[in-house]
């Protein structure tokens, strides 16, 4: 798909850049005082979402100029040729296919002239089986008993997409089960994990599409052999481990049967394949109806994306805020704040999400951007950040575009709990809008007894300056259905980014070198001898390792 020209060439980024000049010392506390009905303009609503962006630093024109950037960037094609199988993932010569995951139309979808979804569907009618055999107790450990615990084993995508939705749908537990994830190659986390565990009760999930992920596969054979050690034998690890992988032979070898290897493909990526069978240890968690809605709200989403008009296209929208923000106002930074102790890892997940898909530097032609591309995410839950980092997005020298995102309803209430959490989430984006001037301050410190004299001193200490962008999403309570349209919607606004920036979204090469060179430092720090053959600050740090492992 051919996207025309270079960007900051094009005619209609200089006349952003133009409207830019004329409207950035423009107040947006001004815009709602002359507009009584800006909040339902710039609102739209979408798979049980509503996006509230009236708080941005945009008007009417910015809006029609940011559309007509993605129609000269091709944007809809570009929708078009991921949905349909086309290989936009060029470095890798591979579709991006995660929305067949969750396909629940009739539409075939064609891989190398095979539909795939016979084969997608297959797959989560055994997931159906297999969540059926273990929460009602058909299938058990090597001593009879039902299971009690489920250890995922993975990282990235494998780990992150999964924790994300199993905390956000705690609600929807089986009591019955406790699910833990294992990502990081640290003893500390292994151990604390496996200390708690019964041999006997414990069920294993290794998800790695080659088998052979270092850190996967590490912390899978010291569970092995934890197993192994504490009563389990080798002929039972068929009973107790199972793993997601498509290198079936491997999985086989380390004692799994072939008929509990549930398949990867290569046209899912590790940071959207929680729809896959990566999803396992959720849909064991929540059960499989739920995690088909779960699939449901995200394929509402999807066909939201895909068919909706740009200009109520919810994705899109967000995507060219983003635009807007990092490449005009040359913000690098975008903060991720859910008031949901559910949804608290939200802000990890979408870490991966965005800055492993568009923290990229070329383009799909191979040439140096000249403009910036992904921003850093960051974020944290509810009002805990409101007595950390928020001070630095109301007073701070730069500023930080930031989604709230926001249940109406919570699955605990509790006295007025809610309307409290709901109150500081509403307030906290209406303090980034309003702001406080000079005068404001000196009236509100002589109304508490100071003097005129005093207040005059102290006031600009207390001023905020407002006029910081933020949106607000919200949605009536966080159900499967609604969590995996919100999954969704930020896959998408990052995929539409990447589409306007003419990145690959859909790649991570940067990942791959530190996976290199990672193997070449194991061996060195393995090894007695003094190493020379890196540079200087990676020798120094290699032999201070070896002085101090020899210490203990």
């Amino acid at each position: 798909m051919a996207i025309p020209g270079s960007l900051t060439q094009l005619d209609i980024w200089k006349s952003l850049q133009s409207h830019y000049q004329d409207i950035k010392d423009q107040h947006m506390r001004d815009w709602f005082a002359a507009d009584l009905n800006r909040f339902e303009r710039f609102n739209v609503t979408a798979a049980g979402l509503t996006l509230d962006y009236s708080k941005n630093r945009i008007n009417d024109d910015s809006m029609n100029l940011l559309m007509q950037l993605a129609r000269v960037r091709n944007l809809p094609q570009q929708i078009n040729a991921m949905f349909t199988g086309e290989a936009i993932n060029r470095s890798e010569k591979r579709p991006a296919l995660h929305t067949a995951l969750r396909n629940f139309s009739d539409r075939a979808i064609v891989v190398d002239g095979q539909d795939i979804m016979p084969e997608i569907r297959d797959t989560v009618r055994r997931m159906e089986e297999f969540c059926w055999k273990i929460r009602r107790n058909q299938w058990r450990g090597y001593s009879n008993k039902p299971f009690t615990d489920v250890v995922s084993i993975g990282i990235g995508g494998s780990f992150l997409g999964p924790k994300l939705a199993s905390g956000a749908l705690k609600p929807y537990w089986d009591s019955r089960l406790n699910i833990h994830y294992l990502a990081n190659i640290d003893g500390s986390h292994i151990t604390e994990i496996l200390k708690r565990l019964d041999p006997s009760t414990t069920l294993f999930i290794i998800q790695s599409k080659s088998f052979g992920t270092q850190e996967t596969l590490k912390n899978a054979l010291a569970c092995r052999q934890w197993f192994l050690d504490n009563g389990g034998e080798e002929s039972d690890l068929p009973k107790h481990f199972t793993a997601v992988s498509s290198n079936v032979e491997k999985a086989k070898a380390f004692g799994i049967a072939e008929e509990n290897i549930f398949p990867m493909w290569d046209w899912v990526g590790g940071r959207y394949s929680l729809w896959s069978a990566i999803g396992l240890p959720l849909a064991l968690a929540i059960g499989i109806d739920n995690f088909r809605d779960l699939l449901r709200g995200a394929f509402e989403m999807d066909e939201h994306f895909r068919t909706a008009p740009l200009e109520q296209n919810m994705p899109v929208i967000m995507a060219l805020l983003g635009v807007w923000y990092v490449n005009f106002f040359g913000v690098n930074s975008h903060a991720i704040l859910p008031y949901d102790h559910y949804l608290r890892t939200l802000p990890a997940h979408l870490q991966q999400l965005d800055m492993e898909s568009n923290g990229k530097s070329i383009t799909l032609d191979g040439n140096p951007v000249d403009y910036n591309t992904g921003p850093i995410i960051w974020g944290g839950v509810g009002t805990n950040g409101q007595h950390a980092f928020h001070q630095l997005l109301h007073q701070g020298t730069h500023f930080s575009p930031a989604d709230f995102i926001m249940p109406m309803c919570s699955h605990n209430p509790i006295d007025n709990f809610h309307a409290m959490l709901v109150s500081n989430c509403l307030s906290q984006s209406q303090a980034l809008l309003q702001g406080k001037s000079e005068e404001e301050a000196i009236e509100e410190l002589v109304a508490s007894g100071m003097s005129k004299a005093e207040a005059i001193v102290l006031a600009p200490q207390k001023v905020i300056p407002g006029n910081r962008p933020s949106n607000t999403l919200y949605f009536p309570k966080a159900k499967p259905q609604t969590v995996g349209a919100l999954i969704a919607l930020y896959e998408h606004k990052v995929a539409a980014q990447g589409m306007i920036w003419g990145v690959n979204s859909f790649d991570q090469w940067g990942v791959e070198l530190g996976k290199q060179l990672g193997n070449k430092v194991l061996d060195a720090l393995e090894s007695q001898k003094i190493p020379q053959h890196f540079d200087g600050s990676t020798n120094g740090l290699v032999r201070a390792f070896h002085q101090m492992q020899n210490l203990l």
